[in-house]
């Protein structure tokens, strides 16, 4: 017996019972620009954090000629919305605050609109280096208006896709077609500072209140075929590490 469906693979058609169905082809889809960070070290609210704005994130349509938002899109970092308190540096000391761990995802974003070229609206750096970039590669947010804006002047709408994989934190921009104007991301480290371990207290049990972090002064470069761009010149202090004895 004949099967009453035929396909016609060669046309991309269906043909059964008296109509046909075109099959549509798929749209082309390029990476313009993805990074990954690590969730190494990062407690249970900064992940659960990271993950939950990086779901408001995924998906996003950023047609031609429109700016990308971090703060528009992602909005408020309460526990109505799903985020957890997490510790945040305030002043030097870690703190536990409502979204902590958002700006590592707001850091990666950042990353990837610079390996796609897409020119930079508004970036701001953390007052101390966070550890999961390099110090100058960061992007602090802080809604409603510490926000990371990028624009998009390819021509083309721009999707942006994220996800968790075990202990790293991806994002990519996704486009119908590749660059025809590949970037590399240099640096100059420019001043280093070492934290120093200070002391305090006389007791019998030592807690570490601050793990300290390395000062710094770098200079970021987005380097082009025909010419190199100054992103950033960034400062961090160096945050010592304390020893607290009880």
């Amino acid at each position: 017996m004949i099967s009453r469906w035929v396909a016609v693979a060669a046309f991309g058609t269906l043909v059964g019972l008296g109509y046909a169905v075109l099959a549509r082809p798929a749209k082309p889809e390029v990476v313009l620009g993805a990074y990954v960070t690590s969730l190494n070290g990062r407690d249970g609210g900064q992940r659960r954090n990271a993950e939950t704005c990086l779901k408001k994130l995924n998906g996003t349509v950023i047609e031609a000629g429109e700016t990308f938002s971090f703060n528009q899109i992602v909005g408020t970092w309460s526990r109505d919305a799903g985020y957890a308190k997490a510790p945040v540096s305030y002043g030097g000391q870690l703190i536990p605050f409502w979204g902590g761990g958002v700006c590592q995802t707001s850091s990666t974003v950042y990353n990837a609109a610079l390996l796609a070229g897409l020119p930079i609206v508004q970036r701001h750096k953390h007052h101390f280096a966070p550890g999961y970039v390099a110090a100058g590669r960061d992007a602090a947010v802080a809604y409603p208006n510490i926000d990371l804006q990028f624009l998009n002047d390819t021509g083309a709408p721009i999707e942006v896709r994220g996800r968790v994989q075990g202990d790293t934190l991806l994002v990519e921009l996704i486009g119908p077609r590749p660059l025809d104007r590949p970037v590399r991301i240099a640096q100059r480290m420019m001043q280093e500072r070492r934290p120093m371990t200070l002391r305090t207290g006389s007791g019998p049990t030592v807690k570490q209140r601050n793990p300290g972090k390395v000062g710094s002064q770098v200079a970021t470069y987005r380097l082009w075929p025909d010419r190199e761009e100054l992103l950033s010149v960034d400062s961090y202090p160096v945050m010592h590490r304390i020893l607290e004895s009880r």
